[in-house]
């Protein structure tokens, strides 16, 4: 079957970055759902994981975190799918990726698509829904069902793929005032358009522009942007036992010493988490999904795709890595067939 692959780990600028390669179809075993890829949609993980590095693969490694498609076949254990299905997912850090024309993944982190999305509109959602899903409603405590309407949050990056879905969940689930960053004025208006209540440029002085705002503090914070350069402003902004969460790595020790006066909560989200570790919980995942693609067909969440960059091929898909590699990209960037 077709797919893109890496062997070594270059700069993106390289065309041996990601190369078309053909590689064995998979086959599904225990609670497996073999599918067939009709869209994926490109993450900063992705690129994080391609960069570059001394290392190489004996063979190609497949990369992708993030799709949307049809189960083809199932396998024994499997309970909660049937083929013909359609589904959407964004899969296990620890197994083969979506660049390819078929894939594995364990139906309990897999959620049947929104009906009224194709399939390159569902690809753009699974992996960014997941991680703030978790990071507003587990990480942070924060009820879904607006027990804490009313509250306000700063989203750190609200333009991007995560902050795009962030900004919504926070607002239509949760009634949350809503704060996003963004450095440009479209993505400004971006977030605008998805609920934002006000914007903030992140490239500025962030205290001084939300006490501009009124707001003296936020109650919670969720940084999808720079943990090491904001984290000084965010422990500063962040309500006397309020709560702050982040998905980026630090590159350096962060100083936490900031937050204790506060009596400040700080959590990481790893979305790939229940599926690295197994956790008993891991269907969570196939449940959030489901409940996500039901707002979505119920018109309380839209897609936050970006652009969609045409077919999967190597070609694209390095392009879409030096998008985001670029830092300028809006919503999620999506690929579709083969």
């Amino acid at each position: 079957m077709k797919a893109i692959g890496l062997t070594q780990y270059l700069p993106i600028s390289d065309p041996r970055s990601l190369q078309d390669v053909e590689i064995d179809k998979p086959t599904p075993s225990a609670h497996d759902l073999l599918v067939k890829i009709e869209a994926i949609a490109v993450n900063p993980v992705d690129t994080k994981v391609r960069a570059p590095k001394p290392q190489a693969e004996p063979a190609p490694r497949i990369l992708g975190w993030d799709a949307a498609g049809v189960v083809e076949a199932v396998g024994p254990d499997v309970t909660l799918f049937k083929p013909g299905d359609p589904v959407y997912y964004a899969g296990s850090i620890t197994r083969p990726g979506t660049n390819a024309e078929y894939h594995l993944v364990d139906e309990r982190i897999a959620g049947h698509k929104p009906a009224s999305l194709d399939f390159a509109n569902a690809a753009a959602l699974p992996l960014t829904a997941i991680t703030a899903w978790e990071a507003l409603f587990d990480r942070l405590g924060i009820s879904p069902k607006g027990e804490h309407a009313g509250r306000s949050v700063l989203i750190v990056g609200g333009a991007g793929g995560v902050g795009s879905i962030g900004i919504q969940l926070a607002k239509v689930l949760a009634g949350l005032t809503v704060i996003a960053t963004a450095s440009r004025q479209e993505s400004q208006d971006w977030c605008r358009k998805l609920g934002a209540d006000h914007t903030v440029n992140h490239r500025g002085d962030l205290p001084a522009q939300l006490k501009a705002l009124g707001f003296a503090h936020v109650d919670y914070i969720l940084c999808f942007n720079d943990t090491d350069g904001h984290f000084p402003a965010l422990a500063e902004l962040v309500a006397p036992q309020g709560k702050i969460c982040t998905i980026v790595e630090n590159a350096r020790p962060l100083p936490v010493e900031l937050l204790k006066s506060k009596s400040a909560t700080f959590v990481w989200e790893f979305m790939f988490t229940r599926a690295m570790f197994h956790t008993p919980d891991m269907i969570a995942q196939h449940r959030l999904l489901n409940e996500v693609a039901r707002l979505v067909d119920a018109g309380r969440l839209q897609t936050t795709l970006g652009e969609n960059l045409g077919r999967i091929n190597a070609e694209n898909l390095r392009r879409a890595h030096a998008m985001l590699e670029g830092g300028r990209t809006i919503g999620k960037l999506v690929l579709e067939g083969f």
